[in-house]
């Protein structure tokens, strides 16, 4: 891949071009550090945008950094902009790091990456080292945050310790040297943190290169477990297919870009049979199936079209359906759909029970109080894609 499709493929900003330029052309290689907060541990596509990009930094040569946050993700990132984010318990960070590596290695080689913990070095910072680190910045600066303006004005509280995290964040890049760092659009202010900080601890800055917020399938919010607007990187084949054939078709051409690696050239083509008018849902087809190839194979993505067009165009059941034993033979609907794993919450269940969105034996239910009994197979739908046979014991 050349300097400019790198540069420019799934980017916003480059800071500062020219000089990341001159570095990719001076044939050394660089340092490329990514820092992860591993507060969650279960990844969707949009996380996988800035993974993607660091593969391409990976097969041009370059080392790369990840560094998990196992000191910094006990105070939190301040990106919410009313309330300050809970502290973790650092067990429970690493073990959240380790899931994370197994489904960033989907796409990204994690065999020829370097792996670091900054609580190896924030640990051992005293008191002196942190005053020293503070000195680097002005209250002033940290309350242009448009977080902070936001909550200014609601009245909410910003609390010190805030502050510090873009400096930890900042100083993860002193300790490891880094030439360039990627991350969202939304640590833009950190990114750039790590410059200054690097400038004051007498290094070069580091270059920061940044990549858009992926539009979940809903089309308006950024993706996001708690928005269901998310395509899970462990979902099964079926599930992220369906998903994508249910984005919005202006999401299209920014999902080809972001979520897949076909060429920048086929994205042109893409765009002008568009724009010509050809049937946007041929194109999510070949979206799907590019999305299910990356995170699975060939043959489950071909299995997965073969499967929603059975279910969605000929309205038929899917042929392999799981079923589950579960302990008991009568449950009220909201706990039946909540407990086989159908919904993540019981919240989640009444919301779409009331949108007409559960059939059982392919009669709709229409109230969260129906009661069901299993003591035979019944058959289970949720929203438009999941299926599930369940019987009591």
């Amino acid at each position: 891949m050349n300097i400019q499709t790198l540069l420019d493929r799934g980017t916003v900003d480059v800071i500062v071009r020219e000089e990341l330029e001159e570095k990719l052309k001076s044939g050394n290689k660089l340092n490329i550090k990514l820092g992860i907060d591993p507060s969650g541990a279960d990844l969707h596509i949009g996380h996988m945008v800035v993974i993607k990009k660091l593969q391409e930094f990976l097969e041009t040569g370059h080392n790369i950094q990840l560094i998990f946050g196992n000191f910094t993700g006990q105070i939190g990132d301040p990106t919410d902009k009313l309330n300050a984010r809970p502290p973790k318990k650092q067990e429970e960070l690493e073990k959240n790091a380790k899931k994370y590596l197994n489904q960033a290695g989907k796409i990204l080689d994690t065999k020829n990456v370097q792996i670091f913990w900054n609580a190896d070095w924030l640990e051992k910072l005293n008191f002196t080292d942190v005053v020293r680190l503070s000195q680097v910045f002005t209250v002033h600066q940290m309350l242009e945050r448009d977080m902070y303006q936001e909550r200014i004005k609601k009245n909410h509280p910003i609390f010190i310790h805030e502050f510090l995290y873009p400096l930890m964040q900042g100083y993860d890049s002193v300790e490891l040297k880094s030439d360039l760092e990627i991350g969202g659009t939304d640590q833009t202010f950190n990114l750039l943190a790590g410059r200054t900080i690097q400038k004051a601890y007498g290094q070069k800055p580091q270059c920061v290169l940044t990549v858009p917020l992926l539009i979940g399938t809903d089309g308006k919010d950024k993706m996001g477990k708690s928005l269901d607007n998310y395509i899970g990187v462990d979902e099964s084949p079926q599930e992220m297919f369906g998903k994508t054939m249910s984005i919005p078709d202006k999401l299209i051409v920014p999902y080809f870009e972001l979520a897949t690696n076909i060429s920048l050239e086929e994205i042109d083509n893409i765009k002008k049979v568009l724009d010509e008018g050809q049937n946007p849902r041929d194109l999510k087809i070949r979206l799907a199936k590019e999305i299910v190839t990356l995170y699975h194979d060939k043959e489950a993505a071909k299995n997965a079209e073969k499967e929603f067009i059975n279910i969605f165009s000929k309205k038929e059941i899917p042929e392999d359906i799981e079923t589950k034993k579960m302990e008991k033979t009568k449950w009220n609907i909201v706990d039946l759909i909540t407990e086989a794993g159908l919904t993540s919450s019981k919240s989640e269940a009444r919301r779409i029970i009331e949108g007409g969105g559960v059939r059982v034996d392919e009669e709709k239910i229409n109230s969260i109080e129906k009661e069901i009994d299993i003591s035979e197979k019944r058959l289970l739908k949720v929203g438009k894609r999941k299926f599930l046979k369940v019987t009591g014991k």
